[in-house]
């Protein structure tokens, strides 16, 4: 008799457990996240972890590559045997509007035959929108500055 008592009791208590463990990931914490998973998938040679957070629309560098081309480039250097470093500096969101911005430094550390000249640091600016349930990078301009 008294465990009948105490399960309505329990079972309450695993409902609000549950649901205090749902909390809500800000937008900001979930983009820095989906930055963060496009270095490892660069540094593992992942074209499709590399592009996954990018919307179909994607513009890189004002029209000089589309998402399609950075998995390419992904793709060829993994052919190559090339190893991509890369090494995030502190990234900033801001929101603006339904947008967020994100900017950071990345430095790559190994250049490669496919981009000789391409380590170093770079100054990185992201423009991110919600595409269903998901924050989709839909722009992103970058500047070598070392």
């Amino acid at each position: 008799m008294r465990v009948r008592k105490i399960l309505p009791s329990l079972g309450l208590a695993l409902v609000f457990v549950a649901l205090a463990g749902c909390r809500h990931t800000p937008d900001e914490t979930r983009v820095r996240e989906a930055i963060a998973s496009v270095e490892q998938a660069a540094e593992q040679a992942d074209a499709g972890g590399v592009v996954e957070p990018l919307s179909e629309d994607f513009d890189g560098n004002g029209g000089r590559l589309e998402r399609k081309d950075i998995a390419n480039l992904v793709r060829l250097a993994h052919l190559r045997g090339e190893r991509i470093g890369a090494t995030l500096g502190p990234i900033s969101v801001e929101q603006r509007g339904e947008r967020l911005m994100a900017d950071f430094t990345v430095t790559l550390t190994q250049g490669s035959r496919l981009l000789p000249d391409a380590a170093g640091v770079y100054h990185v600016e992201t423009a991110w929108r919600r595409e269903g349930g998901e924050w989709r990078c839909y722009s992103a301009t970058w500047e070598r500055q070392l």
